[in-house]
């Protein structure tokens, strides 16, 4: 499949956002790697701060859909939560998602303008509305313990999964069972 020169550009932004972080990252270097002509970014994104969003914006919405597949496979709430969880640590560590630019684009990072990160943030909030939606058809359907609190309970496993996804990114010392370890605390702990 042939990609268009915008999406070649918006890859290459997407790669080195995540390896380089929103400083690092120039638009000679998302040029020189898209193989594109560098007046083309100016073009097509404007400034880098929306190329910086639209990157981060394009990661989210694969990842969104890729939770949204998982829950979907599930048969009980709980089926939908245990595999959510697993979607969210295995898209974390698969090289092809640019997961890396998450980390970075986060509502809290370098998001320079209020517009953008509210953008950013409305974009992330529908990740743990997806789990609590799940949280609470499990606690509804009788796969999950009835004395959760779904949104204190949605928080409590997003904790585990950010805490996990950096321990293992950004760290040296994460166990090579790290994720399989914080499937099974959640499990053991929401599990009727």
């Amino acid at each position: 499949m042939t990609i268009t020169k915008k999406e070649a550009l918006l890859l290459a932004a997407k790669e080195l956002f995540g390896e380089y972080g929103y400083a690092e990252t120039t638009f000679k270097k998302i040029s020189e790697r898209a193989g594109v002509a560098l007046g083309l970014l100016t073009h097509h994104y404007g400034n880098k701060e929306k190329l910086f969003l639209a990157a981060g914006l394009d990661v989210l919405d694969h990842f969104l859909i890729h939770l949204r597949e998982a829950c979907a496979r599930g048969e009980t709430g709980y089926e939908s939560v245990i595999n959510f969880c697993r979607a969210y640590l295995d898209f974390s560590v698969d090289a092809d998602t640019n997961f890396m630019v998450l980390v970075r684009c986060s509502p809290y990072s370098d998001m320079k303008t209020k517009t953008d990160r509210d953008t950013m943030y409305e974009k992330f909030n529908q990740i743990p509305r997806e789990l609590e939606y799940h949280v609470r058809r499990g606690i509804e359907d009788g796969s999950l313990r009835k004395d959760l609190l779904p949104h204190e309970t949605t928080t409590a496993i997003s904790c585990n999964l950010v805490g996990a996804i950096r321990t293992r990114l950004l760290t040296p010392y994460a166990p090579p069972s790290l994720y399989d370890e914080v499937v099974r605390f959640v499990s053991r702990s929401i599990k009727a």
